[in-house]
This record gives structure tokens, C-alpha cells and sequence, in this order.
């Protein structure tokens, strides 16, 4: 039996990348077969945070694969049927705007869009700012579409950043495995 192959989708929330990869790592260790995807600007943009070579060599270390960059590589996800899970973490605002529009002109939201023409599950881990504004419709659109599941995700900063959610990332592998049962993992705010 051949390895379950996840897709690892990065958007652009910088603050959340030293959180994030580890978790690359333990669904690594886990036996899972990891596919790195980035954001053009997640790949190409260095930040207070760290320089983007740095992220991209760490992902392809703790993979083996190199990473899925552009729209033209993302598209082959769905027709050649890469990828049993997409796993989107961090995912930004911008980005859960584009997939609940039907928006595609990422490599993220492409790769999204390719998989689900499987009917294969997508997991989305929040990162943002206004997930409890401007984001949270988008949000709700996505809670209620098919095969979407959500990693639980909480206020990070309920008193200066009061509109501010952000995914609970150690839970990545145990939602992960849900959403591979076709359920979301619960309770989905902590």
C-alpha cells in the first residue's frame, strides 16, 4: 500500500511559518508522502521573519520534493490525481477570498481547484487578521462547501487584534486524518 500523499500548500502569513513547518515534518514522520506548494509570494519574498530561500530549503529538506511554484505547475494536481489531502497552512485572508469565489490565478488556489475536481478533501489552516470581519463570510462560504474541512483555529489576540484568527497548527495531523474520513475535526473553535 502506497503512502498517503498530502499537498502542503503555504500562503503568505509570514508570522506563522516557524509554527507551520514543523508540522511538514511530523505528517513526514508520520509516514504521509508531503508535496510542498507555495504562493508566489510565500516562495519569493523575504521578511523580518525569514528569507524566502531559507523556507524553501527547509521544505524541500524535510520532503525530499520540490516545491510546486507556479500556476502552470499546479495544474497537473487534478488531471494526473497527485494528491489524496491539500492541506492550505497558513491560509491568508487573500486566499480564502480567492477559493470562495472561485478565484484561481495562484498556485495555492490552482492546486485547490485542480484537487477538488477529484472530490478529494482540502484542509485549510486560517491565518488572518480579519477572519471575525471582512474574511469571516468567506470563511462561512467555505465551512458550508464540499469536501472542505478546517484545522480548529482560535482568537490569537482577542484584545489588540480582536478580528485576528489563527489555527490551533499542531492539530494539522489529527485533522488531517479527519478530513481523510471525510469529517471535520471538533470542537472547531478552542
Amino acid at each position: 500500500m502506497s503512502p498517503i500523499t498530502v499537498g502542503f500548500a503555504m500562503c503568505g502569513s509570514f508570522c506563522t511559518f516557524h509554527k507551520v513547518i514543523p508540522e511538514v515534518e511530523r505528517l513526514v514522520t508520520l509516514g504521509y508522502h508531503v508535496i510542498p506548494i507555495m504562493s508566489e509570494t510565500a516562495y519569493s519574498t523575504d521578511t523580518r521573519f525569514g528569507k524566502a530561500a531559507d523556507f524553501r530549503n527547509k521544505l524541500q529538506t524535510i520532503t525530499g520534493n520540490a516545491i510546486i511554484h507556479s500556476v502552470f505547475s499546479a495544474e497537473p494536481i487534478g488531471p494526473k490525481k497527485l494528491l489524496d489531502l491539500l492541506v492550505i497552512a497558513p491560509a491568508t485572508g487573500n486566499t480564502l477570498a480567492k477559493l470562495a469565489n472561485g478565484i484561481t490565478d495562484t498556485p495555492v488556489t490552482l492546486a485547490c481547484k485542480a484537487h477538488l475536481r477529484n472530490a478529494r478533501p482540502v484542509l485549510i489552516a486560517v491565518s488572518t487578521n480579519d477572519a471575525l470581519g471582512t474574511a469571516a463570510k468567506n470563511i462561512g462560504l467555505l465551512m458550508n462547501a464540499k469536501h472542505m474541512f478546517f484545522v480548529p483555529m482560535r482568537q490569537d489576540d482577542p484584545v489588540k487584534k480582536p478580528n485576528s484568527i489563527v489555527a490551533d497548527f499542531t492539530q494539522i495531523p489529527d485533522a488531517a486524518a479527519a478530513a481523510l474520513e471525510n469529517r471535520q475535526l471538533q470542537p472547531m473553535y478552542c
